[in-house]
């Protein structure tokens, strides 16, 4: 009577060269072995352990190189810049008696505001008052360009436009309804009044708006009292007033600037960050 042979007795030899995937059954008593290339379910041990991929937090690097402009990436900030570096090189070497009638031509004065108001509204945003290391051209540089990395170069010449607009409206106009009431002289409408510093101003309280809490308050805070404490000095009350003003108007956009960062569109922003 036939049977069947036990499954050990007619198995074919596994050579002995064979890979791992071609043996048909795991081998008693070594640990962590594959079938198939694979661990078959229910055979974990203590001594196995499925792989795992952890990946180490990467660490970032602060990059400097991002406070400052970039023609790709804050366009705006860098050209106007490189506008500031020639126009300041040309006060500094330049014949003083031209240097002079070119400011005074470009002094955002009540005469002058009177009779050429658009030229002389972008012509005094095209000189640095107290040159390179001033503290209002530093400013330029780090405000600009950290706010255009955030909402793109056009609306970021909106905000340096507004402030610089707005501020000097705000203090040059009561001085002229002043001269018309006889509360101050004549000579009052004519003042040297050029420089970029109302559009930094109102670039930093834009500024403060988009950063996180943690720095938007010593932003303010800092630049806020520098502010006042010019203006307590009394050297230059109507410039110090315009400059809070200024600092307002760039608060006041906060919430256009993050509904901008929110919906970024536009020619030319938000640049690359």
């Amino acid at each position: 009577m036939d049977r069947t042979a036990p499954a050990d007795e007619t198995a074919t030899p596994t050579p002995s060269d064979a890979p791992v995937s071609e043996v048909p059954a795991l081998l008693d008593g070594v640990p962590r072995q594959r079938a198939g290339g694979r661990v078959p379910c229910g055979t974990a041990g203590p001594d196995v352990r499925e792989p795992t991929a952890v990946e180490k937090p990467r660490l970032r690097t602060p990059r400097l190189w991002r406070l400052l402009p970039t023609p790709t990436g804050t366009p705006f900030t860098f050209g106007y810049g490189i506008v500031l570096c020639l126009t300041s090189l040309f006060s500094a070497y330049a014949d003083p008696v031209l240097v002079h009638a070119l400011l005074q031509g470009s002094s955002t004065d009540v005469a002058h505001l009177v009779r050429t108001p658009e030229l002389v509204l972008v012509g005094s945003a095209l000189w640095l008052a107290g040159g390179v290391a001033s503290p209002f051209a530093i400013g330029f540089v780090l405000v600009l360009t950290a706010l255009e990395r955030r909402i793109g170069g056009l609306r970021t010449a909106g905000v340096f436009l507004l402030g610089h607009v707005l501020a000097t409206l705000a203090t040059e106009v009561p001085v002229g309804l002043a001269v018309l009431a006889g509360q101050l002289p004549e000579s009052s409408l004519h003042r040297l009044d050029y420089g970029v510093s109302f559009g930094v101003a109102a670039g930093t309280g834009a500024l403060a708006g988009l950063l996180p809490l943690r720095l938007r308050v010593p932003l303010l805070a800092g630049f806020g009292g520098m502010l006042l404490q010019d203006l307590l000095a009394l050297t230059d009350p109507l410039t110090n007033w315009g400059h809070l003003i200024a600092l307002a108007i760039g608060v006041a956009t906060w919430p256009v600037l993050r509904r901008w960062r929110d919906r970024p569109t536009g020619p030319l922003g938000p640049a690359r960050r």
